[in-house]
């Protein structure tokens, strides 16, 4: 049985492993980027903006995921933004505390293997939990062969939110920018027997179960205004 493990890059080791994926993927099948050294920062363990996070099967190296925290919301000009009716970014700001996921990458041989995404994306979301953050904000490319849309948007509960044509990578497709509520996703599948969502849910329920009942922070709040805790008398 294959064995899946993510760690968040902290380690030389690991930070070498990462690289030489985003390597495969992003240089050489993508061809999205031209160099990947500057990709990951040599040093992470004392940078508090940015988390990275390796997946491996049976010890070798098959995704990685970036996380970038409190994202700025002055978007460049250049990237020729447009929002959904309805949306601004007054609104996404307003919403809640985020996180952009980026770098979000599987290795071709693995990607039928739908446990390495979602042990990816429960690790970062404990992450996340634990330090009191609400929203996961993406870009994700519009008719790419490999674009995760699909998964984010049918299995995670992602919403669109809007579309630019420009941006860091040398893609010429679309990007289409996603946001998740991650508490609404967890009132929605907590109960579920769905071995995905337990799945994804195993690595961080203790950790909003323990937040809620402090009642003093984002994640407490949150579940209230989703109805998922009751109010305390």
């Amino acid at each position: 049985m294959s064995i899946v493990t993510v760690n968040k890059i902290e380690s030389a080791g690991d930070r070498s492993a990462a690289l030489e994926v985003i390597k495969r993927v992003f240089c050489v099948e993508k061809n999205w980027i031209s160099t990947v050294q500057e990709q990951i920062p040599d040093e992470l363990s004392e940078n508090k903006g940015v988390s990275w996070f390796l997946a491996s099967i049976n010890g070798r190296p098959a995704g990685v995921l970036r996380l970038l925290y409190d994202p700025s919301f002055d978007i460049p000009e250049e990237y020729d933004v447009k929002f959904m009716p309805g949306i601004s970014v007054e609104e996404l700001k307003s919403a809640g505390k985020y996180v952009e996921i980026g770098r979000f990458m599987i290795l071709e041989e693995f990607r039928k293997n739908p446990r390495i995404a979602l042990r990816l994306m429960r690790t970062a979301t404990a992450e996340v939990i634990e330090r009191d953050y609400t929203h996961f904000i993406t870009d994700v490319f519009e008719g790419e062969k490999h674009s995760p849309l699909n998964f984010h948007t049918r299995v995670l509960g992602f919403e669109v939110v809007g579309k630019h044509l420009f941006g860091e990578l040398n893609c010429s497709s679309t990007r289409i920018i996603l946001t998740l509520d991650i508490l609404k996703l967890y009132s929605r599948i907590k109960d579920s027997r769905s071995r995905i969502y337990r799945e994804l849910t195993d690595g961080f329920k203790a950790i909003i179960e323990r937040k809620a009942t402090t009642g003093q922070n984002r994640i407490s709040k949150r579940l209230r205004e989703l109805s998922v805790l009751q109010p305390k008398v």
